[in-house]
C-alpha cells in the first residue's frame, strides 16, 4: 500500500510543478538520464546475483520476451496498414510492449501472493523485462527515432547502454555464485529505490491531460493492447496451449497485465518518440490498470 501511495504522490507532484512559473521546464530530461544511467544499473547489481535458476523459471522469464515480440508484430502491422509515422509506431511498440513489473508489480504481487509470488515477479522483471528493454527495447528506440541507422551504430548503443553493461556483470556474478558485500548491496538498494519517485516525478512533469489531444485514439489503442490483449495472449498460451498452471503462470499473466512500464516510457521520450503520448500512457494507464488487474485476478482465481 505504501508503494502505491508513493506512485500517486510523485506523479501528482510532477504535475503540480508544471504550474510553478520558474520551475525548469526541461528538468525531466536530467531525471530520465539519472534513472537510466544510475538507478536501473543499481537494481540489476542488487537483484540478479541472488537468482536461483531452474528449468520451470523459463515461463515467467519468457513472458516479457513473448509480449514484446507480440507488440512489435501488432503495431508494425497496424502502422503499415494505417500509414503511421515511424515515431508513432516506435512509441506504441515500446510503451505498450513493456509492463510495470517492478514499481506496480512488486507491491501488488506481494500483496496478492506473498513472498513466493514476489520471487517469481523478480524473475519476470529482471531477466525478463529488464533484459528485453536493455537490448531490443533500445534497438527499437534507435531504429524508429531516425531515418536510417547502421547495424554498427545500433550495436554500439546497446553495448554501451549502462543498464545492459551492468546486467552482463550481474549475470556473470550469478554464474560464479558471487555477490557484493552487505555494505555495497545497501548502496545499490538505496540508489535503485529512487527509480519510482524520480521516474514518476519526471512523467508528471511531462504529463498533459488535454481533452482535445490528437493522441487520444492512439492512447486508447495502446492501453487496450497493454491491459487486455497482452495478458490475454499469455493467458491463452500458458494455460491452454501449453497446458501449464500454478503460481508461476498466474504471476506471469498478472505481471503482463500491469500498466505500461515507466522506464519504457522514459526510453521512448528520451529518443523523441512522441513524448506526450508516452507520458499519457503512464498517466492514464496506472489508474485504469487497477480496474483491469481486478478483472484478470478474478479470472485467474476462478481457474
Amino acid at each position: 500500500m505504501k508503494n502505491l501511495i508513493v506512485i500517486f504522490v510523485c506523479l501528482l507532484l510532477g504535475i503540480a510543478c508544471q504550474l510553478i512559473p520558474n520551475f525548469p521546464k526541461n528538468s525531466y530530461k536530467f531525471l530520465n538520464k539519472f534513472v537510466i544511467y544510475f538507478c536501473l544499473p543499481a537494481l540489476a547489481l542488487y537483484f540478479i546475483p541472488k537468482i536461483d535458476w531452474a528449468p520451470d523459471l523459463l515461463y515467467p522469464i519468457a513472458a516479457a520476451w513473448i509480449s514484446f515480440a507480440f507488440s512489435i508484430l501488432f503495431f508494425t502491422m497496424m502502422g503499415a496498414y494505417f500509414k503511421w509515422s515511424k515515431k508513432l509506431i516506435g512509441c506504441l511498440i515500446i510503451t505498450a510492449g513493456f509492463s510495470n513489473t517492478s514499481f506496480l508489480g512488486f507491491p501488488i504481487i506481494e500483496a496478492l501472493y506473498g513472498k513466493k509470488g514476489l520471487e517469481i515477479a523478480i524473475l519476470v522483471d529482471q531477466p525478463g523485462c529488464f533484459v528485453v528493454i536493455s537490448t531490443f527495447g533500445v534497438l527499437v528506440a534507435i531504429f524508429y527515432s531516425r531515418g536510417t541507422t547502421t547495424v554498427g551504430t545500433i550495436m554500439k548503443k546497446i553495448l554501451l547502454f549502462p543498464p545492459f553493461i551492468t546486467f552482463c556483470i550481474a549475470a556473470l556474478m550469478n554464474l560464479l555464485h558471487f555477490d557484493f558485500t552487505d555494505e555495497l548491496q545497501v548502496v545499490f538498494q538505496q540508489i535503485g529505490s529512487l527509480v519510482t519517485p524520480l521516474a514518476l516525478f519526471s512523467i508528471g512533469l511531462q504529463l498533459s491531460f488535454d481533452s482535445k489531444s490528437k493522441h487520444f485514439k492512439f492512447l486508447t489503442l495502446g492501453l487496450f493492447f497493454k491491459l487486455v490483449l497482452m495478458p490475454l495472449l499469455l493467458f491463452v498460451l500458458y494455460f491452454f496451449v501449453l497446458n501449464q498452471k500454478g503460481l508461476k503462470m498466474e504471476v506471469s499473466v498478472l505481471e503482463m497485465a500491469m500498466a505500461p512500464m515507466v522506464t519504457a516510457c522514459i526510453l521512448a521520450s528520451n529518443y523523441g518518440l512522441k513524448p506526450k503520448l508516452s507520458s499519457m500512457m503512464i498517466g492514464f494507464g496506472i489508474p485504469i490498470s487497477f480496474l483491469t488487474l481486478g478483472f484478470w485476478y478474478c479470472i485467474l482465481e476462478y481457474l
